[in-house]
C-alpha cells in the first residue's frame, strides 16, 4: 500500500482507465478522421475530431473501469498484474469505481450528443449501439457480452467498425461502406488484444462460469485463432487491394500504400515466439502481458493504416 500512497491523482486514474487498451479505441476514430478527407475528399472539422477523439478515450475509459467492478466482485481479478485496473491494485473502491464509470459514461454521451446535433441523426444510432455494447460489455445479467462468448463481437464493433464509422460520420454528415470494411483488418487486431487476455484467464474464467471464446476452445485452440488474429490483417490488407481490381472493379480498392503496414509484421513474428513459449516463456511475463503487447502491435498497425492514406494523398497531390 506504500506505492499506493506514492501515486498523485492523476497518475493514479490513469492506472485505473488502462491506458495500454486505449489505442484500441481511439485509433479507429484518427482513421476514419482521415479517410473521410482524404478519400471522401471532406473538409477537415479539428474540433469535431478532438470531440470525437476525448469522447471515444473518455467512454473506453468508463467502460474499462465498469468491466473492472464486475471482474472483481465475480473473483475473476485477484491478483494484480501489470495489466490490471484500480479496482484490484486497490487503488480505488467500488463505489469510486462506480461513481467514475457513469460520470465519464455521462461526459462521453453528451459530447456524442452534441456532436449529433451538429452532424445528423446517424451518429446517434452509432452511438446507441456503441453504448449498449459498451454498457452491457460486462454485466450481471443475461446481457452481458463478455461472459457469454460475445465478447470479440462487441470489441470488434465497438472498437474498430464502429470508431471508423462513426469518425467518418463526423466529419462528413454520410454514411459509407468504405471507412467499415478498410477498418476491419484492425478491429481484428482488437479481437487479438482481448483473446491474449482472456487465453491467459481460461482457467479463473471456467472456474466462475465464464465462457469466452478462449475458454470455448482450449489452450491449444486458443493458440491457433490467436495467430489467426495477428497474421489474418495482413491477409486481408493484400485482398482488399487486389479483389477489387482483379474481380470486383466497381468496389473501392484499398490504395497500394496499404502495403506498408507489412512494417510492423515483425512485432507479429515476436507476439507468435511469446505465444508459442507460453508454457516456459524466456520473460515471466511474456504470455501474462501479452494482451499489453498485442495492443502495440495494434497501434504500430493502426498507425501505418493513417500513414498509407497520407502517403497516398501525398501522391495524388505531386501527380
Amino acid at each position: 500500500m506504500e506505492q499506493v500512497k506514492k501515486l498523485s491523482f492523476l497518475q493514479k486514474w490513469w492506472i485505473c482507465i488502462r491506458p495500454f487498451s486505449l489505442p484500441a479505441s481511439t485509433m479507429p476514430v484518427i482513421f476514419g478522421t482521415v479517410l473521410a478527407v482524404v478519400y471522401g475528399g471532406y473538409e477537415l472539422k479539428p474540433l469535431f475530431f478532438v470531440m470525437a477523439f476525448v469522447g471515444m478515450v473518455i467512454l473506453h475509459g468508463g467502460a474499462n473501469i465498469l468491466s473492472d467492478i464486475f471482474d472483481y466482485k465475480k473473483g475473476l481479478d485477484t491478483i494484480p498484474s501489470p495489466v490490471s485496473g484500480g479496482v484490484v491494485r486497490g487503488l480505488i473502491t467500488i463505489r469510486e469505481a462506480w461513481v467514475a464509470s457513469l460520470s465519464m459514461f455521462s461526459v462521453g454521451t453528451i459530447l456524442g450528443l452534441i456532436l449529433v446535433y451538429y452532424t445528423g441523426l446517424w451518429l446517434l444510432v452509432i452511438g446507441i449501439v456503441g453504448l449498449f455494447i459498451g454498457t452491457f460489455y460486462t454485466t450481471e445479467t443475461k446481457l452481458s457480452w463478455k461472459y457469454h462468448g460475445l465478447g470479440d463481437l462487441a470489441v470488434f464493433l465497438n472498437f474498430g467498425i464502429l470508431g471508423s464509422l462513426g469518425a467518418y460520420y463526423v466529419q462528413s454528415s454520410q454514411l459509407s461502406w468504405v471507412p467499415v470494411i478498410w477498418a476491419i483488418p484492425m478491429s481484428t487486431l482488437v479481437i487479438a488484444i482481448l483473446h491474449a487476455n482472456n487465453w491467459r484467464d481460461i482457467s479463473s474464467d471456467k472456474s466462475g462460469h465464464i465462457f469466452t471464446i478462449a475458454s470455448l476452445l482450449g489452450d491449444k485452440m486458443s493458440l491457433r485463432y490467436y495467430g489467426f488474429l495477428i497474421y489474418g490483417p495482413f491477409v486481408m490488407v493484400v485482398l482488399m487491394i487486389l479483389v477489387p481490381h482483379l474481380l470486383f472493379p466497381k468496389l473501392a480498392a484499398m490504395p497500394y500504400t496499404f502495403l506498408v503496414t507489412i512494417l510492423s509484421l515483425p512485432l507479429a513474428f515476436r507476439l507468435w515466439r511469446k505465444a508459442l513459449n507460453r508454457k516456459n516463456p524466456k520473460n515471466p511475463l511474456d504470455f501474462i502481458a501479452l494482451d499489453g503487447a498485442t495492443a502495440q502491435l495494434n497501434l504500430a498497425f493502426g498507425a501505418l493504416c493513417t500513414i498509407a492514406l497520407l502517403i497516398q494523398e501525398l501522391i495524388q497531390y505531386l501527380k
